[in-house]
Formats: structure tokens, C-alpha cells, sequence
């Protein structure tokens, strides 16, 4: 007996704001076209098992004002039918099972990789669109083009940071403050250059190979000081967690219960990045004998699951549509974008790197204006510093140093500045 085809709908990866909005835009435009809707409950952790029940059909009355709320209607989940090939059958095999032939996935760099295997896997069987999702922005979408929930995430992430700097400059302390952001520090940087915090680290300036650890608690260390010469003894830095992406190995096994996913990543949930940080930069400092109190402070949790803002609220109902539209017009192995308001389907082969034959990660670009707008507002140590020797008389001073042996424990930060300086030198201020 004939059982007509049904659209699906899965979330993979870890929230973002506005799942709730693509699945809304997609169920909707798909009903209206008289196509019924399944959710897939927590990614792919059921069906990967060829589990069927985990499911629920989708309607207009039940999805017609979730997009206001953050979260997942329909779960999600981490887990990864690429690993093992028996994993990516069951998947295909119990969409097939459920009269699924056109598949919406929700998700991030790793979850684009398996809805491509999976659209490889099945032949012509199984049409898939996916939309990028993910708080880091670091899917490889244009320059100009954010992922959505990221700029819900930088807005909560500013209202915080702007209340810890309050508290800072109130009770004479720093805050670190560690933000979610696996490989790549867009939201790092969207938090700290609109909040204005001290100093923003992500591992994108540290590009030649592995950074060791103390370099980067001296950068901290160094800002400290530096701020002390303006007479505050307060600060915020905002560190992007993928920094241990780039630490040197020794330092990283150093570390203690190093723990990686499904995709390979570490597991950053069980390292305390801000913690250490904040430890060693205590250390350093009294070893410059200055006392300063440090609060060590991770978000990331509290912006994945927020309401999203109404930008990103119509930014996801146009890809949640267009996703479902694209679907019912034949289309497949593509992940969705809108670029200057016009939908433009991304083939999947377009984001793989030939080299890794994984996704590509795009990184914030250090050369940019914007970046370089972003670090002349940072309070750090620069070549400067040590070229003008009543600067460095200054700054030796406040760390209970001579100008000798502060150039001594802090040249490689010079260094690495003189060295960015001269890249984003190669690269003049955009203009006429």
C-alpha cells in the first residue's frame, strides 16, 4: 500500500538560539505543501541505532510559536553515525523505515560532515539540506555571513561580561572570563570588543604552531601590570576556549583528564580553562609582588539555550523555510545560506578541505579591520612598550623589576605583537 513521503527534521550537535525557528519555518512550509512532518528526537542517537521510536510528527498547531523560545523542541544530541559504518546504515535504514525521502539536519561543522555521508550513503534515496547552526561562527559560510544563534549568544554574552566589569572596577578584582568557541574565537571577540573588556585572546593570534601556556597567562600577567600604570587595579579579559586547540602538547597533557567527543574534539567541559588561568595568573603576579584577586568565570551553556533575538529569530524562519522549500523542489546535498536576502544553496563538496577531506573551520581573520580595530582598544603589552625606555622604566617598576629583566620575562610578547603588527601592515585600512 502506497504511504505517502514524509519530510524529517533532526537537531545535531550542541544547541544554538533559534532551532526552534528553523524547525518551526520548515514543519510549516513542508505542511503547507501538504507534506507531512516527523521530528527526530536527539539527533542521530536513535536512528544511528536503528531505533524508530524516538520520533513525533510535527504539525502547524504544534510548532506555530516555539521560534519564540529557546532550546530544542525536538531534543539533540552529540552523537555521530559517521564513526562506524554500521552506525550510518542504521541511520539511513530507519529514515527509510519511517517513509522519510527529504531530510532537514540542524547543526554545526560536524553534524554538516555526517549529513553529507549520509546524503552519500543513500544514493538518490534520501534528499538532505542542512542549516548551519552553531554559537562559534566558525562554519564556512562567506565573510559576511553569521551562523545563526551566534548573535544571540554575543548579545547575552555582552550583557554579562558589561555586569562582571562593573563588579570589577567596584571591588578592584579581574575576571576571566572563558567563552565557548571550539577552534575558532568569533564570539570571544564579538563579546569582548562590544563589552570593551581589557583584552580578548583567541587562538587565532597565535598561528606558528603550538603557544605555550605561560605565554599566554603572561599576556594576561602583562596586562595587568599595564592597566596598574593607569592606576586600576581591575580588569576583564575574555579568553576563547579553543586557545587549548593550540597549546603546546606538553602543556596540554599536562592538564588533568584531557577528554575528547565523538567528532575528536576535546572535550572542554572537562578542562577549566578559566580556572588554571586564573591560578597561574595569580601565581605570576605575586611573584611581582602585586596582589590581585581573580575570578575564573565560563559562559557558554547560559547563551546556547537563550530566547533568540528577533534578528535571530527571522534570520532562522527564512533558513528553516527555505531549507523545506529547497527539499520539496528536488534539491539535495546542500547546506542552506541567505546572502544579501536571496537564498543560495552551498553544495556539500564546497566545504570540504582537500587537504583534511574534513569540513572546513572558518577562523577570525587577524589581518581584518576588525580585528585590528578590536586589539588597538586592548589593554596588553605591545613593541612600544619596550622601544620607549620611560615606558618600560614605568612598567619595569610597577613589576618590581629593572627595565632589563622586565624585557627578559616579557620580550616574546613583543615580539609576537611586532610580529602581527607587520601582518596586518601587508593589509591597509579598507577604504576609498
Amino acid at each position: 500500500m502506497y504511504r505517502p513521503k514524509r519530510l524529517a527534521i533532526l537537531c545535531a550537535g550542541g544547541p544554538a538560539p533559534g532551532l526552534n525557528s528553523v524547525i518551526a519555518a520548515s514543519t510549516i512550509r513542508a505542511c503547507l505543501a501538504g507534506v507531512d512532518v516527523l521530528g527526530i528526537h536527539d539527533g542521530f542517537q536513535w536512528i544511528m541505532e536503528g531505533d524508530i521510536k524516538h520520533v513525533s510528527p510535527l504539525t502547524l498547531e504544534s510548532v506555530s510559536r516555539i521560534h519564540f523560545r529557546g532550546g530544542s523542541h525536538i531534543g539533540i544530541s552529540r552523537a555521530n553515525p559517521t564513526k562506524n559504518d554500521k552506525h550510518l546504515d542504521n541511520a539511513l535504514l530507519s529514515l527509510l523505515r519511517l517513509n522519510v525521502d527529504k531530510l532537514v539536519t540542524i547543526g554545526g561543522d560536524g553534524s554538516a560532515w555526517s549529513a553529507w555521508r549520509l546524503a552519500q550513503r543513500a544514493g538518490g534515496q534520501l534528499r538532505v539540506a542542512h542549516v548551519p547552526k552553531t554559537i562559534d561562527n566558525d562554519i564556512d559560510l562567506p565573510p559576511d555571513i553569521d551562523t545563526f544563534g551566534f548573535q544571540t549568544a554575543r548579545h547575552v554574552g555582552v550583557e554579562v561580561v558589561k555586569n562582571l566589569m562593573v563588579d570589577a572596577k567596584t571591588t578592584h578584582r579581574w575576571y576571566i572570563v572563558v567563552t565557548q568557541g571550539r577552534k575558532a574565537g568569533h564570539l570571544a571577540l564579538g563579546i569582548g570588543k562590544a563589552a570593551g573588556a581589557t583584552l580578548t585572546l583567541i587562538p587565532e593570534e597565535f598561528p606558528e604552531g603550538p603557544v605555550r601556556l605561560d605565554t599566554v597567562v603572561d599576556t594576561l600577567v602583562g596586562a595587568a601590570i599595564k592597566r596598574r600604570g593607569y592606576d586600576r587595579r581591575d580588569g576583564l579579559a575574555v579568553v576563547a576556549e579553543g586557545i587549548l586547540e593550540r597549546l603546546a602538547p606538553e602543556d596540554l597533557a599536562s592538564l588533568p583528564d584531557v577528554e575528547r567527543d565523538q567528532h575528536g574534539g576535546l572535550k572542554y567541559g572537562e578542562i577549566n580553562l578559566a580556572d588554571i588561568l586564573k591560578h597561574r595568573m595569580v601565581e605570576k603576579l605575586r611573584a611581582c609582588g602585586l596582589e590581585t584577586a581573580v575570578i575564573a568565570r565560563n559562559i557558554g551553556y547560559e547563551l546556547r539555550c537563550a530566547d533568540p533575538i528577533p534578528y535571530d529569530m527571522e534570520y532562522t524562519r527564512d533558513l528553516g523555510y527555505c531549507a523545506a522549500r529547497y527539499l520539496l523542489e528536488g534539491g539535495s546535498s546542500a547546506m542552506v545560506s541567505m546572502q544579501a536576502g536571496c537564498f543560495r544553496p552551498i553544495p556539500f563538496e564546497h566545504l570540504i578541505d582537500p587537504e583534511s577531506g574534513r569540513t572546513r573551520v572558518r577562523m577570525v581573520d587577524v589581518r581584518s579591520d576588525r580585528y585590528r580595530i578590536a586589539r588597538s582598544y586592548m589593554i596588553r603589552l605591545r613593541a612600544e612598550d619596550f622601544e620607549d625606555a620611560h615606558q618600560l622604566a614605568r612598567l619595569s617598576a610597577l613589576a618590581h623589576m629593572t627595565p632589563d629583566e622586565f624585557r627578559k620575562r616579557f620580550n616574546t610578547l613583543a615580539l609576537d605583537d611586532e610580529r602581527l603588527n607587520r601582518e596586518v601592515s601587508l593589509r591597509p585600512l579598507s577604504g576609498p
